[in-house]
């Protein structure tokens, strides 16, 4: 599993490089405790602002391919492949059920999100395995899509039973 750690950089050390303004969430996933329901959050919050008129499969792609890169860098800059306070990957992954929706409407939004953070926080199998297996930029953005598959799963089945 990926090594977890209760290390809490500051605002400064985030704001130092790019990429860890990028894998920290402009610094959302400082706050504690909940960096991750943080961090999901302030992505919610780009997505209404900037994010929902984009085209969803090309900014998802491309913010996934930044966040391997910046999640590994940070990584390495703090000595924690999967830093709690890593909360990119639970943005790009937020966005993309948010796009994803089956209905858009608020309560819709708001199940997503809980949805999400469940299936972020339990990893159900196989989230904990390749959670597991894993390491490294890639390893941290790619559970946060497993959790996203799930939680569109549960979603689309609400909807039609509604």
């Amino acid at each position: 599993m990926t090594k977890k750690t209760t290390l809490r950089p500051s605002l400064a050390w985030v704001y130092a490089k790019p990429w860890r303004v990028i894998a920290f969430g402009m610094g959302s996933g400082l706050i504690y405790p909940g960096p991750g329901t943080w961090g999901t959050l302030w992505g919610w919050g780009v997505w209404l602002l900037l994010m929902q008129t984009l085209p969803w499969i090309a900014t998802v792609i491309v913010c996934f391919v930044i966040g391997v890169w910046a999640c590994q860098r940070s990584g390495d800059d703090i000595g924690v492949s999967d830093h709690g306070g890593m909360v990119w990957d639970e943005a790009v992954a937020f966005w993309l059920v948010l796009w994803l929706l089956p209905m858009n409407t608020w309560w819709m939004q708001v199940l997503a999100f809980a949805l999400f953070r469940l299936f972020d926080i339990t990893k159900p199998m196989p989230i904990r395995y390749f959670d597991a297996q894993l390491s490294g930029g890639f390893g941290v953005m790619l559970d946060d899509i497993l959790a996203a598959l799930y939680s569109l799963a549960v979603l689309y089945a609400v909807a039609y039973f509604i």
